[in-house]
């Protein structure tokens, strides 16, 4: 199983131990495991039907519970819910317009940690179309206005990344 990214264990002492998580976007579920292994309630959600399926397998595998939803998160007016998780994330996934219902879906005082990679990303490979890339500074204007606990932007672990740790309002 592939390991969470940095920036979420980096920030795991923000984290309650207990609630309710999103893993959006969430591939091949390593951040839903992660979280369900900490004490979560976690919701993954993708539309790959085969990779939510083996979310469950493994989870199973692992004496875990882990509920998959597949949506296509692209779709219009795709909701996730008010006020519905404790903790959100994000990592590698970008689509602008769903960004009024991540944060729609964060309690108060909920964390969502986000990270994907910038337009710089292009001049060292994938991805390159440019609406999967943030501009320099966009990050924190989306998730505006959400209160930003942790940021960064540049070179990371051989990518071009833009990161937040933000609360819900309150």
């Amino acid at each position: 199983m592939d390991e969470p990214a940095t920036w979420l264990t980096d920030h795991a002492t923000l984290l309650p131990h207990s609630g309710t998580a999103l893993d959006l976007a969430c591939g091949r579920g390593r951040h839903a495991l992660w979280l369900a292994r900490r004490g979560l309630s976690v919701t993954a959600i993708d539309r790959d039907h085969d990779a939510l399926g083996q979310i469950e397998d493994t989870a199973a595998s692992l004496g875990l519970t882990i509920s998959t939803l597949a949506v296509d998160l692209e779709a219009e007016a795709a909701s996730l819910g008010r006020a519905h998780y404790d903790v959100i994330v994000c990592v590698h996934y970008l689509h602008r317009a769903l960004f009024p219902a991540i944060i729609e879906a964060l309690r108060p005082a909920g964390v969502l940690v986000y990270e994907t990679f910038t337009r710089s990303q292009a001049t060292l490979g994938r991805p390159r179309n440019p609406a999967f890339l943030l501009e320099e500074g966009e990050l924190e204007q989306l998730v505006a206005p959400l209160d930003i606990v942790a940021s960064r932007e540049g070179l990371f672990d051989g990518r071009h990344l833009a990161s937040v740790v933000a609360r819900g309002i309150i």
